[in-house]
């Protein structure tokens, strides 16, 4: 019996995904029987990525999603998709007073405008599938606002508006869009120093389930999306963060 959860024969598209919630989906989606094509800019990273996904046809492609050139390159380099997820993304933390216009412009092209973009360059060249899904990883900080993450907030909330107007416009080639808002993810960011251990913890008791989320609980939020199991599921924005929003 066919699982309500295979992927198997479709090809789906990563962005992001030389680690944390990208290499997550990543893998899941393999595991799941997809043919899987990643995409960011770090080749090492990626490889890692590429050895931790089951025997297939997987590949990656080097890109920044920040240059519409190479996002124009990497179309050209694409098959017909059954799936694409958009994943990439950073967080800055910033009052308003101190934003400067080099982070607000780079926050923008790479959480929004390169989805924008690369969403419309595969559509002209014909190379997402009918009734193909389209999943934005998005955020709920774009829900519940935080001091000093405007931008990040801001960026992730026009993304969750473009989602929706993009379903409602491919609806009728039966192409399902959909958004994950994920609350704090345990990732490679927890262990940058953007933001303190003390932070961390106090930041914690806001959580009901009494932990942040991994990468894999959002994985598999995506595969389901993914998956013809949710098919009649097109313009939703699917909180995912332990309570978090409840508060």
């Amino acid at each position: 019996m066919k699982s309500l959860f295979s992927l198997q024969g479709k090809t789906i598209l990563v962005t992001g995904a030389s680690s944390g919630i990208g290499r997550a989906i990543a893998v899941l989606c393999a595991q799941q029987g997809a043919t899987i094509i990643m995409t960011a800019r770090n080749k090492e990273r990626l490889s890692e990525t590429l050895h931790l996904l089951p025997k297939g046809n997987h590949h990656y492609i080097i890109t920044d999603l920040t240059s519409e050139i190479e996002l124009k390159e990497l179309v050209e380099q694409l098959p017909v998709l059954d799936g694409i997820i958009l994943n990439a993304g950073m967080v800055k933390l910033v009052p308003v007073q101190f934003i400067k216009k080099d982070d607000l412009d780079y926050m923008f092209k790479l959480t929004l405008y390169s989805s924008i973009i690369l969403i419309q360059q595969l559509l002209k060249s014909k190379k997402i599938k009918s009734e193909a899904s389209i999943c934005f990883i998005s955020s709920a900080a774009s829900q519940k606002i935080t001091i000093g993450n405007s931008v990040y907030s801001a960026s992730k909330g026009a993304l969750n508006s473009f989602a929706k107007s993009l379903a409602l416009e491919l609806a009728p080639k039966q192409i399902r869009v959909n958004a994950i808002l994920p609350g704090m993810i345990a990732t490679g960011i927890l262990a940058s120093g953007v933001v303190s251990e003390e932070q961390l913890q106090t930041h914690l008791k806001n959580y009901p389930l009494g932990r942040f989320g991994t990468p894999e609980d959002v994985a598999g939020l995506t595969a389901y999306l993914m998956a013809d199991v949710s098919k009649w599921m097109t313009g939703s924005l699917l909180t995912i963060d332990g309570g978090y929003t409840l508060k």
